[in-house]
């Protein structure tokens, strides 16, 4: 695709890219992203922090965040993040710490429900103007060339409108399997304008036109097997995905390099509220209504603030 298409997105002039100048992996990242994406020069925003951590201090983070905010245009709806590590901010998320600042109402000490996300469930496309808060999303990579395979995948999906399937899948794992009740409504609600299947099994396999990948275990088994669509979005509910590089469970990781385009997980104990997950029928809905990834995966998330959300924020396969 040319840059020039890519670049026309309207999007892309409404997300800004933050860059750690202490991680080279990062710059590199950021550098491919922009070009690309065609992301505004002045939307580029440079910071400096030890990269050879899981998490940022609270302290250490507000500085950091103040700098963001004080170089960020007034226009920008969204923020991408270019590393995996740190993931984490006390107890928050990164990706929701840089969305709503460092706020403890959005942790949880044991099992308690957390601070709700004004972005859920919108038709907003807008969350700045309209929320006054940036969705933030993790070009998330250990390596350039997986990077690179993501932002390509992203930037090949744009407008496709591809055929495909969301597989459901419920399993064995009672306490990870905690959104299959609600499978039925989305099947209800998506099968008619997309191809939507339940199945009961503790893995997919073997399939070729994998979009969307639903599922609750601790490691998904035979995730090589399957192909992803350019676009996909899958994730697993579990207790620490998003402990993208240190994690006792399957990282989040895993999907994209499997060639998912985007995935969440969280990053601290969040308990089995599926509010702290990705509910499938809304994450597909607004997806399919040609938001973008960053869009489209924040809105179907209750309360996001122990979850990183991780991928090609400005994919758009269903986008006119």
């Amino acid at each position: 695709m040319p840059l020039s298409t890519t670049a026309s997105s309207p999007f892309a002039k409404e997300l800004a890219v933050i860059v750690n100048q202490a991680d080279p992996l990062s710059m590199e990242i950021a550098r491919y992203y922009q070009q690309t994406r065609g992301i505004p020069a002045e939307n580029m925003i440079v910071v400096s922090f030890d990269p050879n951590q899981r998490s940022l201090s609270p302290e250490e983070f507000q500085i950091l965040k103040a700098e963001v905010d004080r170089k960020t245009p007034e226009g920008v709806q969204g923020f991408a993040l270019t590393w995996a590590e740190p993931y984490q901010v006390g107890c928050m998320s990164i990706t929701a710490a840089f969305t709503f600042g460092y706020d403890q109402r959005f942790c949880a000490n044991g099992c308690k429900l957390t601070q709700p996300n004004p972005y859920f469930n919108q038709d907003s496309t807008k969350p700045y103007t309209d929320f006054r808060m940036r969705p933030t999303l993790a070009i998330a990579a250990t390596s350039f060339e997986q990077a690179k395979a993501l932002i390509d995948r992203g930037i090949a999906a744009d407008g496709t409108n591809p055929k495909g399937t969301a597989y459901l899948l419920s399993t064995s794992d009672t306490t990870r399997n905690r959104r299959a009740p609600g499978y039925q409504f989305v099947t209800q609600q998506i099968a008619p304008f997309f191809n939507t299947v339940v199945i009961k099994s503790d893995a997919l396999e073997n399939k070729r036109d994998v979009m969307f990948y639903f599922t609750g275990v601790i490691q998904v088994k035979k995730l090589e097997t399957n192909q992803f669509r350019p676009g996909a979005i899958a994730d697993h509910l579990t207790s620490f995905g998003g402990a993208l590089t240190h994690s006792s469970q399957m990282s989040s990781l895993r999907w994209l390099e499997a060639g998912a385009t985007g995935s969440y997980g969280t990053v601290v104990e969040p308990c089995n509220f599926p509010q702290k997950f990705p509910f499938p029928a809304i994450a597909m809905h607004y997806y399919l209504q040609g938001n973008t990834l960053l869009q489209a995966y924040w809105k179907s998330v209750a309360q996001p603030g122990q979850g990183i959300f991780i991928g090609e924020p400005l994919a758009r396969p269903f986008g006119k």
